[in-house]
């Protein structure tokens, strides 16, 4: 019983080991502040950019929308149109014969 005691210790320290190579060799406030630094490159690089990109296309789809004089806008909602067999409900067995 006491072997596996030990042999779980190891194990810790060579999870922790993996983990620190992985990140560099870093620790503690070093590493943290090298998550800090990345981290911000990355935004001001990709993130921040590409939101500018979008929010400068939706300017320039309003902007062009808003200056076309000759689009079509829709005032008020279509009328549905009243046939025997469509859009009306309950008019499916009446005919214009009347019964003889």
């Amino acid at each position: 019983m006491g072997s596996s005691r030990g042999g779980g210790r190891g194990w810790g320290r060579r999870v922790r080991s993996l983990v620190g190579n992985s990140m560099g060799g870093l620790s503690g406030r070093v590493n943290l502040a090298s998550w800090a630094v990345a981290g911000t490159l990355a935004y001001f690089l990709w993130i921040k950019p590409s939101q500018q990109l979008k929010k400068d296309q939706e300017e320039r789809a309003a902007l062009a929308a808003a200056s076309d004089p000759y689009r079509y806008v829709e005032k008020r909602k279509p009328i549905p149109d009243p046939q025997d067999t469509g859009l009306v409900y309950g008019n499916k067995n009446r005919s214009n014969k009347s019964p003889e």
